[in-house]
């Protein structure tokens, strides 16, 4: 997803003065390089410093240019929260967060680059919106809607190149979710490159005639409520899937809009179970090993509905 985000900015670059690229020792070196090559002007490299990058970022922006920070999430997120709350949100500045190796995707690295808390700390802060892409297409369109709004988007960008759903053209819907298979028997919500891990869920299901709807939430907040409330209410049954802690993310996102409409609906929460991952490997061994892949959510859903 990281070449789609960085192939749809260079466009913007190419047609707006005011974005600026700004990085913190990212590590990826061919995306920087490239940026360098063909901006060397509008490229700025702070190093291993996320708190000042995020500074300058508020400031360049309170001087009219629109500043895309690109950075691993965790060391931003964590390291940097103050500085995005008090001089990105509180200002509601038109800052640009592409968030890399979201979720599980830096697989080998372990517990530590993994950002698997960063929706619960990011969904508390006012004027922040949020996107996340499940696939390369979808990130392409994601770099192009949060330069359409005004203020601070954050996008939690996966450093895989998960299957792709979508077409040439694609744009986020208003509603802020696809939906991407029907079923009668319950309703999958997932958001992040997980989605190929859910879809492959639905197919073994419904091959078992368990047949469940699947959409894939894309604009995290703001949460288009009362587009989304048709597609809870058609099910009794809700599950959300995500690389992510059960608290504070997709699932909690789903509970609230449950509790305050008041929906008679049984949801089950599917990612991390308030703990830090585990394990070191491939995406697919780490996914394993946390109960994220396929066959694991599928045994889970499978449970449920004996």
């Amino acid at each position: 997803m990281l070449n789609a985000c960085m192939g749809s900015l260079m466009e913007l670059v190419e047609r707006d003065p005011r974005i600026l690229y700004l990085t913190a020792d990212s590590g990826e070196g061919g995306l920087d390089l490239m940026f360098r090559r063909n901006f060397p002007d509008r490229c700025f490299d702070f190093g291993i410093a996320e708190q000042n990058m995020t500074g300058a970022a508020a400031g360049l922006a309170a001087s009219g240019k629109i500043p895309f920070i690109y950075v691993p999430t965790p060391f931003l997120v964590y390291r940097a929260f103050e500085f995005l709350r008090n001089d990105i949100c509180l200002q509601n500045y038109p800052v640009k967060i592409i968030g890399t190796g979201s979720g599980l995707s830096v697989s080998s690295l372990g517990p530590t680059h993994h950002s698997t808390e960063d929706l619960g700390s990011l969904r508390s802060l006012p004027n922040l919106r949020i996107l996340s892409p499940a696939t390369p297409l979808q990130a392409w369109a994601c770099i192009e809607n949060a330069y359409s709004v005004k203020g601070p988007v954050f996008i939690r960008v996966e450093t895989t190149q998960p299957s792709e759903y979508y077409s040439e053209g694609y744009s986020l819907p208003t509603a802020g979710f696809d939906l991407l298979r029907e079923g009668a028997k319950g309703l999958i919500l997932s958001t992040g490159s997980i989605l190929t891990e859910t879809m492959k869920t639905a197919e073994i299901l419904g091959n078992d005639g368990i047949n469940l709807s699947v959409a894939n939430i894309s604009i995290l907040k703001p949460v288009n409520v009362s587009m989304l409330l048709p597609l809870l209410v058609r099910s009794n049954l809700v599950f959300t899937v995500e690389e992510h802690n059960i608290i504070g993310g997709l699932g909690s996102l789903i509970a609230e809009i449950i509790a305050t409409e008041r929906l008679n609906i049984q949801l089950i929460r599917i990612g991390l179970n308030d703990k830090f991952s585990v394990g070191y490997g491939t995406l697919l061994q780490v996914r394993k090993e946390n109960g994220l892949d396929a066959d694991s959510i599928t045994d889970i859903i499978r449970k449920t509905m004996i």
